[in-house]
């Protein structure tokens, strides 16, 4: 199962979820899983992001089933050699799964990042991964259902962090 995250965080609340799908082209999710706490994140350190959404990644995929590849939001790397939160969420599990990073932004001076441009959007999204060959990663993402440039799954992952699905 492809495992996607994202995480969300307020002042006095944290909200991770989890959507699992069986396939890239699914458009309905498999499995649902939400993880909220009534604390607030960690504190934003520069360059070291992956310590606020880290314990709530990690919380969300231990109640997940049959996981075998996760896609998070966000980059894996930020450029070769410099690690992003996928980095850090492949070496947190052990290696256990390949981790694929989907960014809706670019990051100044990556030279790793593949564009995958989909629907009738002209802006890509970025995508980078470890455990998995970047490109067959990206094929994977050009593949996720949806006719915009944010696959349907993606959208759900946010809209259940944001408490309005």
């Amino acid at each position: 199962m492809i495992g996607c995250v994202d995480v969300n965080y307020g002042a006095t609340e944290v909200i991770a979820a989890c959507v699992g799908i069986r396939d890239w082209a699914d458009d309905a999710p498999y499995m649902e899983r939400v993880v909220r706490a009534t604390e607030p994140a960690a504190p934003y350190i520069p360059g070291k992001f992956y310590l606020r959404e880290m314990p709530w990644i990690i919380r969300v995929l231990e109640i997940m089933t049959d996981i075998k590849l996760i896609v998070i939001d966000g980059y894996v790397w930020l450029a070769k050699d410099k690690p992003g939160l996928g980095v850090h969420v492949y070496e947190n599990l052990a290696g256990r799964f390949p981790v694929v990073g989907v960014a809706k932004g670019a990051f100044h001076n990556n030279d790793c990042a593949i564009p995958v441009t989909r629907g009738a959007s002209t802006r890509p999204l970025y995508i980078t991964a470890i455990g998995i060959d970047a490109s067959l990663a990206a094929e994977g993402v050009a593949r996720m259902a949806g006719l915009h440039r944010l696959p349907v799954i993606l959208k759900r992952v946010d809209r259940l962090t944001r408490g309005t699905a």
